[in-house]
């Protein structure tokens, strides 16, 4: 349907960035929605069925058989042999590298006799592009070339070359259309091949190194569920993997399948924070990639300021069906800027090279420069954004959609907004950034400290409310200084960033964990008693993974550990509903309101931040830390919310560790 955006919630994905391939539970590209195979952004092939004898084979069982693959099996009732059971079969594996797919079709026969059939593969492409697709906009196939063995299609741009040995070709203007004729003996396996190349022309490509820059750890705990998050979290990580063609050499993960296969500054920014006990080179390539293209001049067509990091970077300009137009590279972010600041400060402190930390230095002087010099539109201390282009993003945070910043009673606020966690993000970069000049034998530690303490006290004057169920954090101030009064979950950003007292944080922590904010399975993004809640509406009532984890960890940091507990629990009640696979956000649905977390049908899945969000979890229930010694602190959530757990590949520079933890939270730490 033209207009609308296709779901994406019972589909099947297997990626390799920049590459990935959408298809329906029976492993056949259809048609129509966002099914397709796809490279930077391109929809390369938009069909890709498989017949045989002219009818779809019969699914029994499709999903990933590893990491970048998947194999469906289906049944072939239409050439089978007499009798009630199946005995006529193909195996459909699909294995993905980037810019490449190849697959197998496996016919196989458990018949009395040998079995004949006519298979078909029927392709078309029409080299959309993602954006287009996101929209649900009309979209027409190419006509493709014959070429020896196989078939092409090409703008001029982009080149798409299919190759299936053995099978006759047949082109017409919608698409080509491939031909085995096959007999199967029992016994034997017919094996028939084709794959498909492409060359897209992108910003960003697949990364240099092969491995991923982390350790794999080994988990196993009492809570059967947290191993497979971790396990299945790690391989989609490793498939996000990307480097820029402005950053050649330095890897970071694209924000999330399909719609934002790219570099997104907060998102990936957060992912490699979240990461950071599994090693700091992911962190180190993140921050180079950022660095590379930190703002230099005020642009208000880009949103570029000087100090300012990127929101995300496109092959082409962005157009959005509400009349938002983003440019190719856009800086429309409040917040990716600090957070770059905390990253580079906790990288270091994980164990970062000095040599590393040092080099971005003068990055870090710039992008708190840009903090006290540019980040505040209205002059009343506090970090905020306004879209003075008029086809930006109208909210620049990470509740980004058009209706995030709401009143209890449902009416939208005006801008500029001052957001509550933006707040909480400046001043732990401000004070992490006044200990790395401080380190490092460079001028400027003291003013921020006075400038973060000054940032602190201005929040408490103005961001505290409360109403029949006590005192909370509105989750912004509107453009006349207002605080905005909805109970969101901006405010779980806050815990362990030090902006709260104690009291503070605990204050907050207890009405996160009310059963109007936590569903049973993670975080609401606003809270149930709001009119503008409704579970499925993207940033006023839905869970998303890494804002429950965010607040998680804030809450174990802040030594609150049985509020810590809550969400950790509720993520994991929620990973053995969606196999093990948590996406970018899912229904705020209770516990008890039906047999799961309600699905959101257009979440990316798997999302780089959602995915990291299962370190996030070990972390949090280990209460780990790096040490100034340059060793591993531990201050575990007891009781555990998980039982015993075991996580061997903790790392802190060159030193790996292995934690233990009994039921009790008593934990003991190993070095390897």
């Amino acid at each position: 349907m033209a207009g609308v955006q296709p779901f994406l919630h019972d589909l099947l994905v297997t990626l390799q960035a920049p590459s990935q391939v959408w298809c329906a539970r029976d492993g056949q590209v259809h048609p129509h929605g966002a099914q397709g195979v796809y490279h930077a952004d391109v929809r390369v092939l938009s069909t890709a069925v498989v017949r045989v004898n002219d009818l779809l084979p019969e699914e029994i069982s499709a999903g990933r058989s590893g990491p970048a693959e998947l194999e469906a099996v289906g049944v072939l009732r239409m050439i089978d042999g007499p009798g009630a059971d199946p005995t006529a079969m193909l195996r459909r594996r699909r294995v993905l590298r980037p810019g490449e797919v190849s697959e197998e079709l496996e016919l196989s026969c458990g018949t009395d006799d040998p079995v004949s059939g006519r298979v078909t593969l029927r392709l078309a492409s029409d080299l959309a592009r993602m954006d287009d697709v996101k929209q649900g906009a009309a979209t027409s196939p190419l006509p493709p070339q014959a070429v020896p063995e196989g078939v092409r299609w090409t703008d001029g741009t982009a080149v798409v070359d299919v190759s299936a040995p053995g099978a006759s070709v047949e082109v017409d203007d919608d698409g080509a259309t491939l031909t085995w004729d096959v007999t199967v003996t029992p016994g034997e396996v017919v094996t028939l091949r084709w794959g498909v190349r492409t060359q897209v022309p992108a910003v960003v490509s697949a990364p240099a190194s092969a491995e991923p820059e982390w350790s794999v750890p080994v988990v196993a705990a009492d809570d059967k569920r947290l191993a497979p998050l971790v396990r299945r979290s790690l391989e989609d990580l490793a498939g996000l993997r990307m480097s820029a063609d402005f950053a050649p050499g330095e890897t970071f993960v694209a924000a999330g399948a399909p719609w934002f296969f790219t570099l997104f500054g907060r998102d990936s920014l957060w992912a490699a924070r979240m990461l950071l006990p599994l090693g700091t080179d992911l962190a180190r390539g993140t921050l180079r990639t950022l660095a590379a293209r930190q703002g230099t001049v005020s642009d208000v067509e880009t949103a570029e300021q000087p100090g300012k990091m990127l929101h995300e970077v496109r092959s082409a300009e962005l157009e959005v069906d509400d009349g938002t137009v983003l440019p190719p590279l856009y800086y429309g972010t409040v917040d990716a800027t600090s957070l770059w600041v905390c990253l580079l400060h906790d990288a270091w402190r994980w164990g970062l090279a000095a040599s590393d930390v040092e080099e971005l230095l003068p990055t870090l002087e710039r992008a708190l420069a840009w903090m006290r010099d540019h980040g505040d539109n209205d002059g009343d201390g506090f970090l905020d954004y306004a879209d003075a282009s008029g086809h930006g993003l109208s909210n620049q945070g990470w509740k980004d959609s058009g209706d995030s910043i709401q009143w209890h009673d449902g009416r939208l606020a005006e801008g500029p907004i001052a957001l509550s966690e933006v707040q909480a993000y400046a001043y732990e970069a401000a004070v992490g950034g006044a200990e790395l000049l401080d380190a490092f034998g460079r001028s400027g530690g003291d003013e921020w400290r006075s400038w973060a303490a000054e940032l602190k006290t201005r929040f408490r004057e103005r961001f505290w409310l409360s109403d029949d169920a006590g005192p909370y954090v509105a989750i912004a101030l509107d453009r006349h200084g207002n605080p905005v009064d909805s109970v969101a979950s901006n405010m779980g950003h806050l815990l362990g960033t030090g902006l709260l007292d104690p009291d503070e944080e605990k204050v907050v922590a207890g009405r996160l964990v009310a059963p109007d904010m936590s569903s049973g399975y993670g975080l609401r993004t606003l809270s149930a008693r709001s009119k503008g809640y409704w579970p499925l509406r993207y940033h006023g009532g839905t869970v998303w993974t890494h804002d429950t984890a965010i607040a998680m960890h804030g809450m174990a940091r802040a030594g609150l550990g049985a509020e810590a507990a809550v969400l950790a629990r509720g993520l994991l009640e929620a990973a053995q509903h969606m196999d093990y696979q948590l996406p970018e956000l899912y229904g705020g649905n209770a516990v008890g309101d039906g047999p799961g977390p309600l699905p959101y049908p257009a979440a990316c899945h798997p999302q780089a931040w959602s995915a990291a969000s299962a370190v996030a979890l070990l972390a949090a229930v280990l209460g780990l830390s790096p040490s100034d010694d340059g060793g591993l602190d531990v201050a575990p959530i007891a009781p555990s919310p998980v039982g015993s757990l075991r996580f061997e590949g903790v790392r802190v520079g060159s030193r790996t560790f292995t934690v233990s933890l009994d039921p009790a939270g008593r934990a003991q730490v190993e070095e390897m």
